[in-house]
């Protein structure tokens, strides 16, 4: 049930999100196709922005009579998945300013932190040891190796390289494909950051994900996805590891997206390459500078 719950919400997010005024929305089973659930959670979220007089629900017709504000939405944490709250919760450890190499990471200890079963926690860890950040021991432990620069260059080459690729890709998608305005609401979302910059600028981390995510989803290759996933975490927490000069940084980022973007709307595959090489190039740079001197360190000496 939980995990029905945590599905509907987070479609209901998503959905609400794309809502455009005045328009008609189609049928339940095309809004189900379309957010990848079933028509009783397609009815469920018709239900609840007709509840919230966000639509008019006459019959078969059903009119968007106004955008959501942001307190028709359901918070974040309630629309996570169990991955992506064991994801959290590990990066955090690994984060932290205790975290060195050597360091024990505990199966069974992170579960009840996280409250669920060790399996799932195990699962995780495994697929993430697989790019040498952590080692499997007895006893269900794991050992923190270290986040070295040597590790932050070869993920940094493999990045670059999934993503020009995507980039490439997302270039040549037909125009009616539903990435174009998921691109746009993007676009939106850098705008509306900037408007309140100074207040807003630690959210950027979030919208850094949604981004890169939206790119690479447009290769269809499945071990670029697989591969990715690990990839998209280290980067997305890596701005947290060393919060100094947190703004510049940022806003330079978001300069530096919205150039993209422009040049995956202009379809000219030379200028995406451009956009996106400029854009990976600054994301290299940061990685590394965001690295913790104490875990490089030492894991570089014990090398």
């Amino acid at each position: 049930m939980a995990r029905q719950n945590t599905l509907f919400k987070e479609a209901y997010n998503r959905y609400a999100a794309r809502l455009k005024l005045d328009t008609e929305l189609p049928s339940e089973p095309e809004i189900a196709a379309e957010l990848g659930v079933s028509r009783s959670t397609a009815r469920a979220i018709l239900m609840r922005l007709s509840d919230a007089g966000i639509i008019l629900w006459n019959k078969r017709q059903k009119t968007v009579l106004r955008l959501p504000n942001q307190a028709d939405f359901f918070p974040k944490e309630e629309t996570d998945s169990l991955h992506d709250i064991i994801e959290r919760s590990f990066m955090m450890r690994i984060m932290s300013d205790e975290a060195q190499p050597g360091m024990q990471i505990n199966e069974l200890e992170l579960a009840r932190e996280i409250g669920t079963g060790t399996s799932v926690v195990r699962e995780f860890l495994i697929r993430f040891s697989r790019f040498g950040l952590i080692e499997k021991r007895p006893n269900s432990h794991w050992i923190l190796k270290g986040f070295t620069s040597e590790f932050a260059l070869e993920l940094a080459d493999v990045r670059e390289m999934f993503e020009l690729h995507s980039a490439a890709e997302f270039g040549r998608l037909p125009l009616n494909h539903r990435a174009w305005e998921d691109l746009k609401a993007i676009e939106r979302e850098h705008h509306a950051l900037l408007k309140d910059f100074d207040a807003h600028y630690r959210d950027f981390s979030r919208l850094d994900e949604k981004f890169h995510l939206l790119i690479h989803r447009a290769s269809s290759n499945r071990f670029i996805a697989d591969f990715y996933d690990v990839i998209a975490i280290v980067f997305h927490y890596h701005f947290q590891w060393n919060k100094a000069f947190a703004r510049e940084r940022n806003a330079r980022a978001i300069a530096e997206h919205l150039d993209y973007i422009a040049a995956l709307q202009s379809r000219d595959p030379q200028r995406i390459d451009a956009a996106c090489r400029t854009h990976l190039a600054s994301a290299r740079q940061t990685l590394l500078q965001s690295i913790p001197q104490s875990q490089g360190d030492a894991a570089g000496s014990a090398a």
